[in-house]
């Protein structure tokens, strides 16, 4: 990427934006191919999901993901560059589309700046293939035309578009100077047509399983026998649940409901362009790298919080001391031991696990720190590691294989790997869990438990009931 020391709309004119992408257009010439230019400017603190609300399209890409209490929020909205992938090179696709592009960037403003430059969003699916019907592929990455991101106070705005060698240079300059004007006093949506929030419909349509779904203890039993006969040590098992409301669902302000209510997960957003989005409030980090810092978890194993604070300092002992809890949790973080090996990451974490509280429902946690090899970067992290034991099972293979056959139903982008990537070898990574595929007036929401030997039926299908409540009630604004 060519980082070039102006800033073309700061303190400058239409004309210089003008003269600015003139060069643009001979580097074009010269290379024989289009230029991805981005320009990042610092704006008044903004909302980034407001804005993408206010500026949401059904029949444009969108990208969302946030921290709520860490002040970290990132929005993309349509798609001025993308490409799909799938089987089981596709995070190494991903990879080579990201280098090239930015082989042929030009990014100048406040590109140093939290979130600044140009970003890649990547959403890839939990299988390598998806089946006939899926609405999104196994890989998609973009890069946004249009982007927003807050870091603590600051805030950043990034506007990219390319360059060809033939490019009519007027409407782009004007269209890039209204933009940037935009962002710097910005306006948010208020006469845009409300939505209501979303009413569910009858009592049936709440809790109807989808086509093709069993009885969920019984996919737990078949589990069991198998585990029990040495086929896997662990599987996940999860079900889905549609939820439908008399009238079309606005994805962005469900959204707002789940980033309220769960404010230490992921709140993101993932839409196709064709109308439908994938949302949800995911409490898994996949993994993070920063300056060259590597950082991921191992969750799992899980309790509801208590009503007291001494009931609650109760169940979480108990989830902290249960020996079948702390194996699941342990097959984790081994196989991210395991996984990450060949790529000679020395990986940090404390030996005993810790509790990781959220609003209905606590996990153990075992935090993971590691310096990045020289040459390894971060999807070549994400593609060792996806699919976890935490949402696939342990040994992988044996146990992914199963999954489609016990579940019942297309996993899509459910337990699937979210996130971003920056310019400078950054990025972060997110599984797509307490989650729905918003599509219409129909939210078909999802929900699993990790089945291990001494697993009960009952018990697991009381973890999935407690999920999916959670997630209605944010959702929807309706107690079951």
């Amino acid at each position: 990427m060519t980082i070039l020391p102006v800033d073309p709309v700061a303190n400058a004119t239409p004309e210089a934006l003008l003269a600015f992408l003139g060069t643009c257009r001979d580097a074009a010439r010269k290379d024989g191919r289009a230029k991805l230019v981005s320009i990042s400017i610092a704006v008044d603190a903004l909302d980034p999901l407001a804005v993408l609300e206010s500026i949401f399209e059904p029949g444009e890409q969108h990208f969302y993901a946030e921290r709520p209490s860490l002040e970290t929020a990132i929005a993309g909205a349509e798609a001025v560059l993308a490409k799909d992938a799938s089987g089981a090179g596709r995070f190494e696709d991903v990879q080579r589309f990201v280098d090239e592009t930015l082989a042929h960037t030009i990014a100048v403003g406040e590109v140093n700046a939290p979130f600044g430059g140009p970003h890649f969003f990547a959403a890839f699916a939990f299988r390598d293939e998806v089946e006939s019907g899926e609405v999104f592929p196994a890989a998609r990455v973009f890069v946004p035309r249009w982007q927003v991101a807050r870091a603590g106070g600051r805030t950043t705005a990034v506007a990219n578009f390319l360059v060809e060698p033939k490019a009519e240079l007027t409407a782009i300059a004007e269209k890039v100077w209204r933009a940037h004007g935009k962002f710097r006093e910005f306006e948010y949506g208020g006469d845009r047509e409300v939505v209501r929030r979303a009413t569910v419909a009858s009592e049936a349509a709440r809790v109807g399983e989808a086509s093709g779904q069993g009885d969920y203890r019984d996919a737990v039993r078949k589990a069991l026998e198998r585990i029990a006969a040495g086929e896997f040590q662990k599987i996940v098992l999860a079900r889905t649940r549609t939820v439908r409301a008399e009238e079309a669902l606005h994805p962005l302000r469900m959204l707002n409901g789940l980033r309220q209510r769960f404010p230490d997960c992921y709140a993101f957003s993932v839409a196709n362009g064709r109308g439908q989005s994938f949302i949800g409030a995911t409490p898994e980090r996949l993994a993070r790298v920063s300056r060259g810092i590597l950082e991921t978890e191992a969750l799992a194993g899980s309790a509801p919080r208590g009503a007291t604070a001494s009931e609650d300092a109760q169940r979480g002992g108990a989830l902290l001391r249960s020996e079948k809890d702390r194996r699941e949790q342990r097959l984790v973080l081994d196989s991210i031991c395991r996984r990450l090996a060949p790529l000679g990451v020395t990986l940090e974490f404390p030996e005993e696990p810790v509790l990781k509280k959220l609003a209905n429902v606590q996990h153990l946690h075992t935090p993971v720190r590691a310096t990045l090899p020289e040459g390894v970067r971060l999807l070549d992290v994400i593609g060792r590691l996806h699919p976890t034991p935490a949402v696939g099972g342990s040994p992988r293979e044996a146990a992914v294989a199963r999954i489609r056959e016990l579940e019942g139903f297309s996993r899509g982008l459910y337990a699937g790997a979210l996130g971003w990537l920056n310019a400078r070898g950054g990025g972060e990574f997110f599984v797509g869990l307490r989650s729905a595929l918003v599509d219409g007036n129909e939210a078909r929401l999802f929900a699993g438990a990790g089945i291990v030997a001494g697993s009960d039926p009952e018990a697991e299908l009381a973890e999935t009931e407690l999920k999916f409540r959670a997630l209605a009630r944010a959702l929807t604004d309706v107690e079951e």
